[in-house]
């Protein structure tokens, strides 16, 4: 047996840094200020022990941009170091003084870095790095220690006077643009917003007003560009923010959105985990096709990542906001979650703290939430859809809205339909409608006769529909213009047919003869009310309902594309204008260009008289009205 160390090659360290350790390069500036503020944290942290005497004064970190020279420097006032520390924190990878001051300081330290790589993001885009460094105690020597992205590093005396650490990186001649002003001004905006000591990058003109009355006059100064806000409105508590304060906030994380958010949930936990934030619900205009990916990810107060798919339930990467917690799971570059249980929990907080707001919203202030529910409707649906936990609290607060416009819970809907229906099968009939006005004449029809229509015109509501049929297990939607129709909502006896076997069998022989040249059209005849329509078009529910979850992707793809389209052309035997004029009409081109012209009439009132047959249609008519 053989016992060994495994070798590794130091001067293989940094290719792997510059390559492959991080996943976009412009991740150093966040990892070089995170450290900066980690040292910032350390003094104060210090300093609140008693254990530096000293004045903190002024802790801005400043980013330095100097084109000619080609370098890029980060400088704070924080904690600073030693020569001995520079040996044993930047000689010795993967060795993090973040770590080691958390296990000292755990209880008052708020520390960022854990992985002691975050340094070496430097290298990524700079051939050389210098830090200038001068310890907290007094009598430590200032430091420079430069390396030229290789194992090889030179310590010596500097002459740095004032506490704190300046990184200075001469960028690489591939990473140029790094020293565009623009460039740098994106990442900082993008990466250190809300972090929680200032950080300056250069200077800005501002406009101020002096003087009184009439001699009041403006006058533009030079001021400190602060990039970041260091006490973003999710670190405060909810007593101390007003709605204007939480609406200001939003146009600060989205600054080129223009409406304004419904309304916003406020996260505040710290125990089983560590958890804050804002989750703002936008104003969705019933509609799924939305931009994702606008909850920021942040932990303590650095920002990690808009892609939170891992912590966060798909149907919440509708809502916007931000999400803080130093409790995620992070690889060692920050840039991707690791799942965990504390994830999980985490995922399963907030999905409850969505649903017990959108339950108190509904109870307390039901008004104004049927006012929303164009937008709020894509939400709860989608939610109820793809998260079973949320879909059970949400059967509270899922509405049904007929095409009065008055809405329901689903339980209430079920009372109030199933005293108008005879049910054979034990089962609830929702009638529903995906447009009004082309239904016009149906939806009146099935009003006239005491049923209620509801309006399901979302594009997910044929998957909606399927859930809650499942759900409940006793109710089924129903199209108006459904083949099903009437044998599980008519109430009415069975009516007889006025017109003999013969002829009916003649009416039929005319309108199939119309049919055959009509793809998909089945013709039937049934003895309806002489106030129904003489021709209605029906359709197969299970077909059509299979047609819309093909078109949203969602199944039915087995049925073929032309299966879909099929229709029944259903004749009114009881109509005057059958029994009387079609069949008193001269039999042949007489009877046929009569039944073609109700066919017609069927056909736009559904819709679906189109093209060169609406043309003919309109020509005819007018020939008629000759």
């Amino acid at each position: 047996m053989q016992k060994g160390n495994i070798s590794v090659q130091t001067e293989n360290i940094f290719p792997i840094i510059k390559k492959f350790l991080y996943s976009d390069q412009e991740i150093f500036l966040r990892e070089l200020i995170s450290n900066a503020i980690d040292a910032t944290n350390k003094i104060k942290s210090l300093s609140s022990r008693g254990e530096y005497k000293g004045e903190l004064g002024d802790l801005t970190i400043e980013v330095k941009l100097d084109k000619k020279a080609k370098t890029l420097t980060i400088s704070d006032k924080g904690i600073g170091m030693s020569e001995e520390e520079v040996g044993k924190y930047l000689n010795q990878i993967a060795i993090s003084s973040a770590q080691e001051f958390v296990e000292k300081y755990k209880d008052e330290a708020n520390i960022i870095g854990k992985f002691g790589l975050g340094f070496y993001s430097a290298f990524m885009v700079a051939d050389k790095v210098e830090v200038n460094t001068k310890s907290w105690k007094e009598d430590e020597k200032a430091v420079l220690w430069t390396c030229e992205g290789n194992p090889d590093f030179t310590i010596k005396r500097s002459k740095k006077k004032s506490r704190g650490t300046d990184i200075i990186l001469h960028i690489s001649d591939d990473s140029n643009e790094f020293l565009e002003e623009s460039r740098i001004e994106e990442l900082l905006n993008k990466y250190c917003k809300f972090l929680p000591i200032e950080i300056k990058f250069g200077t800005k003109k501002e406009t101020i007003e002096e003087g009184e009355g009439d001699n009041k006059k403006e006058k533009e100064i030079e001021v400190d560009n602060i990039i970041n806000n260091p006490n973003p409105a999710w670190k405060k508590s909810p007593s101390e923010l007003t709605d204007e304060d939480y609406k200001n906030f939003y146009k600060e994380l989205y600054p080129y959105t223009f409406e304004s958010p419904l309304f916003w949930i406020h996260l505040n936990i710290d125990y089983p985990f560590d958890l804050t934030g804002i989750l703002y619900f936008p104003k969705l205009n019933n509609t799924l096709e939305v931009q994702k990916n606008k909850i920021h990810l942040y932990s303590n107060q650095v920002y990690v990542t808009d892609e939170v798919k891992e912590i966060v339930p798909e149907f919440l990467t509708l809502l916007h906001g931000v999400i803080d917690s130093p409790d995620i799971p992070l690889n060692v570059s920050r840039s991707y979650l690791q799942s965990d249980s504390n994830v999980r929990k985490i995922t399963g907080y907030i999905t409850k703290k969505v649903a017990d707001k959108l339950n108190d919203l509904f109870k307390k202030q039901r008004e104004e939430y049927e006012s929303k529910w164009g937008d709020l409707g894509v939400f709860v649906k989608y939610g109820m859809l793809s998260d079973d936990k949320f879909a059970e609290k949400a059967m509270d607060f899922v509405l049904l809205k007929n095409v009065d416009g008055q809405f329901f819970t689903v339980k209430d809907y079920e009372e109030k339909v199933k005293a108008a229906q005879t049910d054979k099968h034990d089962r609830i009939v929702f009638l529903y409608t995906q447009n009004a006005e082309e239904h016009h004449s149906l939806v009146e029809a099935a009003k006239g006769r005491g049923y209620d229509v509801l309006l399901m015109d979302n594009p997910i509501d044929p998957h909606f529909m399927q859930h809650l049929e499942h759900k409940t297990g006793k109710v089924t939607f129903v199209r108006v213009d459904s083949d099903t129709l009437d044998n599980l909502v008519q109430k009415d006896e069975k009516k007889e047919s006025v017109l003999s076997e013969k002829e009916q069998e003649t009416v039929k022989a005319v309108f199939e003869k119309i049919a055959k040249g009509k793809q998909g059209a089945t013709v039937e005849l049934k003895p309806l009310s002489p106030d129904d329509q003489p021709i209605q078009i029906t359709r197969n529910e299970f077909m059509r309902r299979m047609k819309d979850m093909q078109a949203l992707g969602g199944g039915g793809g087995f049925l073929g594309g032309g299966m879909g389209d099929m229709y029944n052309v259903v004749v009114n035997t009881n109509h005057p204008f059958i029994a009387e004029k079609l069949l008193k009409a001269k039999e042949g081109e007489e009877r046929e260009k009569l039944g073609k012209h109700l066919f017609d009439l069927a056909l736009l009132n559904h819709g679906m008289l189109k093209g060169a047959d609406l043309s003919a249609f309109v020509k005819k008519s007018l020939e008629f009205l000759k």
